[in-house]
């Protein structure tokens, strides 16, 4: 009898052992010291119900990477709600990107979506992690509160209201032109970034209803824009080596950052400049020591001038050389990046001087090897001949 109860025992013991394996590929065997599998993996837990919070779920081959594909996780359900949205801020982006292509649009929504999102996933914390010995996997559980990640964004959004509610209301009292586009550009902006946290905040009330903004993103982005092509206008020009196709170039960028330029000061009806931006540029040969390239440099200079005032308000520089088999084949390669350089990069900084986002100096340090016109030559650390400026 003993013999057989032992037998028995043994029996039990090698199936509950075997049933146990089992489990362990399935869940994990809690008999054996392991966890088991938690719910939350496939979405269900009873201590974060999704009425109180918003979960994300990652795994990854280590616990730092399953942490971060969790947050990952909860970051994408509010990108997409973002990204849903920028049809309602059309006007917006077709200002702040005039003449660019869709990807660089989208590239403005990323930045405006990445800024939300960074805000509302500082509410977000790691509740729990699981690791799967058999598959060699690690989970992790992300969650964030409904009514904390909603009391912070309620907050970030009251304070860019009143940003915005001052921005506009300063501007429509102003008589100064270049202080009005700049409140009002700053209003426009601070508006997306108030409507996107609002997209957030549809996320996270359950309801998905938001809080709606006194202003309407496209109704402000057009009453700047109606603006900036009745009070503000630009004349261009060019003196110096192909002045012609610089100013061109120039021109052409500005129109692009949602400037108006006027072509001919002296000619034509309608509203009289209001700035002047003005500038030299030139091309000259310079010796370098490549015996397979022949190089030419080119410099330029332009000052921002209030033409009522002829007061200098900015001022930009650039310059570069470039080389090719021949002077001519050089020249022609030159010019090319001067008239791309004066049209993308100068033509953004004036605009951002305008607009007030960033302020140009008064007066612009010369590029390396464009010193004056009145020198001697000498030697740069390239190798290049250029011509450094006389002493006083």
């Amino acid at each position: 009898m003993i013999h057989d109860g032992r037998a028995v025992l043994q029996h039990a013991l090698l199936t509950m052992g075997c049933l146990c394996l089992i489990g362990m590929a399935l869940s994990g065997c809690a008999w054996f010291g392991g966890n088991p599998k938690p719910g939350w993996i496939d979405g269900v837990d009873s201590d974060y119900p999704p009425a109180h919070y918003v979960i994300g779920v990652g795994q990854a081959d280590n616990r730092n990477s399953a942490s971060d594909q969790a947050y990952a996780a909860i970051a994408r359900v509010f990108k997409s709600e973002v990204t849903a949205q920028a049809k309602d801020w059309e006007s917006y982006l077709l200002i702040e990107n005039r003449g660019s292509t869709n990807a660089e649009r989208r590239l403005t929504l990323d930045s405006v979506t990445s800024v939300s999102t960074d805000k509302v996933i500082e509410n977000v914390r790691i509740a729990d992690t699981w690791h799967d010995a058999n598959r060699g996997l690690y989970y992790a559980l992300a969650v964030m509160s409904r009514s904390q990640a909603e009391a912070s964004l309620m907050d970030r959004m009251a304070a860019l209201d009143r940003a915005v509610d001052s921005d506009v209301a300063e501007s429509r009292g102003m008589t100064d032109k270049l202080g009005k586009i700049r409140n009002l550009r700053r209003a426009a902006r601070n508006l997306v970034l108030r409507e996107a946290y609002n997209a957030d905040l549809r996320v996270i009330r359950s309801s998905g209803r938001g809080t709606a903004a006194a202003y309407d993103v496209n109704e402000l982005s057009n009453e700047l824009e109606r603006f900036l092509a009745t009070n503000l206008v630009l004349t261009v020009q060019v003196s110096g080596d192909h002045a012609e196709p610089i100013q061109r170039a120039l021109t052409e960028g500005l129109i692009r950052e949602g400037l108006t330029v006027k072509t001919d000061s002296a000619g034509g009806g309608g509203v009289a400049p209001e700035l002047l931006v003005r500038g030299t540029v030139r091309l000259f040969p310079i010796q370098v020591k490549d015996p397979n390239f022949k190089y030419v440099r080119w410099c330029s200079d332009f000052d921002i001038v209030e033409a009522a005032s002829k007061r200098v308000v900015g001022a930009v520089a650039r310059g570069g050389k470039e080389g090719h088999l021949t002077e001519r084949e050089a020249t022609a390669k030159t010019l090319r990046v001067a008239q791309r350089e004066l049209s993308s990069e100068a033509a953004t900084a004036i605009a951002a001087h305008i607009f007030g986002e960033a302020m140009l100096p008064a007066s612009a340090a010369m590029p390396a090897g464009c010193p004056r016109e009145d020198a001697p030559a000498q030697w740069d650390s390239q190798g290049a001949v250029y011509f450094k400026k006389k002493e006083e």
